[in-house]
């Protein structure tokens, strides 16, 4: 189990610190470091995850519909939970306590996933991954960027438009974006029983290859050009985000019954540390800037102590 979580993790802190002295010795400043985050999402990540589903047997594919469900029992419902109890019991701002619900309930599976998920779950890992990027693509950063813009008409500027129409526009935006649609195009290649041949695939593996490694040297750079601090904000989104929200799902789906194979990459996927887009939201809309870098800073760290736990739970 060490060699496994050795072997999983140390690559990721590794090229996360790699990152972070990129950005303390000027060699990349923060906003270069977006554009190497714009590039993942743009091109080598949805190359990473149409070649992986396409590669992908049509039945493994049928035996696992319900991970989708568990993994928006996580992300979706967590989501909307924190967010809830930030906003409403704790009385934090809106555009806080959404960015707070997306630190706790987003996992950077779209990124990290490709390192840690693959070196353990092999082959199959492709599908958690495609699920949680679809989840936090489709359902959770617009609703986050809604309620985040929400906060200039909090001003007293006028707007006319309904909740539905940011909500359907803000889908729609996702839907164009390569991240969402080449995985959804790649479900429906080979459930219509389509195949692409092996060239074909390896021409777009090429690229893909380099998404965890260049997604997690631009965090690093990002985490550099934003002061860490430790605070109880931060400590509580880490706790939460690394150990009790996968606990929590991990409960429930044993409860339901749900196969260990499926517990197994369900949780692993939930406990992945924080994802990088909190703190580009965060920057962007000039919110909780340092608690969310900080908040990915040490549940980046912690991680490495938290999924060790869960993975030995579950050997």
């Amino acid at each position: 189990m060490l060699e496994t979580l050795i072997a999983a993790l140390l690559p990721i802190v590794i090229t996360l610190i790699l990152g972070f002295f990129a950005g303390w010795h000027h060699d990349f400043s923060s906003d270069q470091g977006a554009i190497l985050n714009r590039m993942v999402m743009l091109y080598a990540l949805p190359m990473s995850l149409f070649a992986g589903i396409i590669a992908t047997p049509k039945q493994q594919i049928i035996d696992n519909l319900a991970m989708f469900g568990w993994l928006a029992i996580g992300m979706v419902g967590g989501l909307a939970f924190v967010f809830v109890i930030a906003h409403f019991i704790f009385k934090r701002s809106a555009p806080v306590a959404i960015l707070q619900a997306l630190a706790i309930s987003g996992p950077a599976v779209p990124f990290v996933g490709v390192s840690v998920l693959g070196e353990i779950f092999g082959g199959t890992s492709v599908l958690p991954i495609a699920i949680c990027g679809l989840l936090m693509n489709l359902v959770q950063v617009p609703l986050t960027i809604m309620l985040l813009s929400g906060n200039d008409y909090a001003s007293g500027q006028q707007h006319s438009t309904s909740i539905l129409s940011i909500i359907g526009n803000r889908i729609v935006s996702a839907l164009k974006e390569p991240v969402v649609w080449a995985p959804i195009l790649a479900f429906v290649i080979v459930l219509c029983g389509f195949n692409l041949s092996g060239s074909l695939l390896d021409s777009f593996t090429l690229l893909g290859k380099a998404t965890g490694g260049v997604a997690l040297f631009a965090s690093g750079i990002i985490l550099f050009a934003q002061k860490v601090k430790i605070s109880s904000a931060v400590c509580v989104n880490t706790i939460s985000k690394n150990l009790i929200l996968p606990a929590i799902v991990w409960l429930i789906m044993y409860l339901c019954g749900a196969t260990i194979t499926m517990q197994h990459l369900v949780v692993i996927s939930l406990c992945i540390p924080t994802a990088s887009i909190v703190v580009i939201l965060a920057v962007q809309y000039k919110v909780a800037e340092q608690e969310m870098a900080s908040s990915l800073f040490v549940s980046t760290l912690m991680s490495m102590i938290t999924m060790g736990i869960f993975i030995w739970l579950f050997q």
